[in-house]
């Protein structure tokens, strides 16, 4: 397996060429570093959402189910899962999938209430 700081890299360097134009390359370099990292939420999660934008959903649905195993409970994942659902026609599982989204959300706030306020500055 790969060290993190490895992994990250890779994962940078893939968001790279797909900021580029350069979509297969982005796909190739995740789906090779995941050969051996199989266990990393971020690449799972980074190349369902190149597949999104190339709009193969049945490949971001697959690489999406992998992050969601990994991590059911990220707000990303399931809102990624939810975008999914709904470019496939599935309106009750995008549905499901958005509450999930939602729960992570107020799950989040509750643990960090001083993040989720908004300062106000008085002159």
């Amino acid at each position: 397996m790969s060290e993190p700081s490895d992994i990250e890299s890779i994962i940078e360097d893939a968001t790279f060429d797909f900021t580029m134009g350069d979509a297969p390359t982005a796909i190739s370099k995740l789906e090779r570093l995941l050969e051996g990292a199989s266990d990393s939420f971020p690449a799972w999660h980074a190349l369902c959402e190149i597949h999104y934008s190339e709009k193969n959903y049945p490949a971001a649905l697959e690489a999406a189910e992998k992050a969601h195993a990994l991590k059911p409970d990220d707000l990303f994942i399931n809102t990624s899962l939810s975008r999914i659902w709904l470019e496939l026609g599935s309106k009750e599982k995008a549905e499901h999938f958005g509450a999930q989204a939602k729960i992570a959300s107020w799950k989040d706030q509750l643990k960090n209430p001083d993040a989720s306020e908004d300062e106000i500055v008085v002159n």
